[in-house]
C-alpha cells in the first residue's frame, strides 16, 4: 500500500511479504523533499516554466534529477535508476523530457 502527497508516494510498511524496496537512501531523500516542502515550493517558484498541458512538473522532474545524484549518478541518463523504482519515486520523466525542462525559457 502506499500513498501519494506532493510530488513522491509514500511507501507503507507491509508485513505480508514480497519484495523489498532497494532505494532504502531513496526513501529517506523523498521523505526529506516532502518534510521540507521543497516540492511544493519549488513547484510553485518554477510554475513559469511549465508549458500547458505538459505531463510533467518542471519542479519534479529537477528533483529527481537531483535525487539521481544524490544516489550516485553522474549523467542525466542515470535518471532510468529513479525511473525503475516507481513505488518510491512516482513516474519520472524520460531523458528527453529532463532535457527539455532544462533548456525551456519561462512563458512570458
Amino acid at each position: 500500500m502506499r500513498r501519494t502527497a506532493g510530488a513522491y508516494p509514500r511507501p507503507a510498511v507491509d508485513a505480508r511479504g514480497g519484495s523489498a524496496v532497494g532505494q532504502a537512501g531513496g526513501v529517506l531523500l523523498t521523505s526529506t523533499v516532502r518534510v521540507a516542502g521543497l516540492d511544493a515550493g519549488l513547484s510553485a517558484g518554477l510554475a513559469p516554466w511549465r508549458p500547458a498541458g505538459a505531463t510533467h512538473d518542471p519542479a519534479k522532474v529537477l528533483l529527481d534529477l537531483a535525487l539521481t545524484l544524490a544516489l550516485g549518478g553522474d549523467t542525466c541518463s542515470d535518471l532510468a535508476v529513479v525511473r525503475a523504482e516507481p513505488a518510491v519515486f512516482g513516474p519520472v520523466a524520460f531523458d528527453r523530457t529532463l532535457s527539455r525542462t532544462i533548456t525551456r525559457r519561462p512563458a512570458t
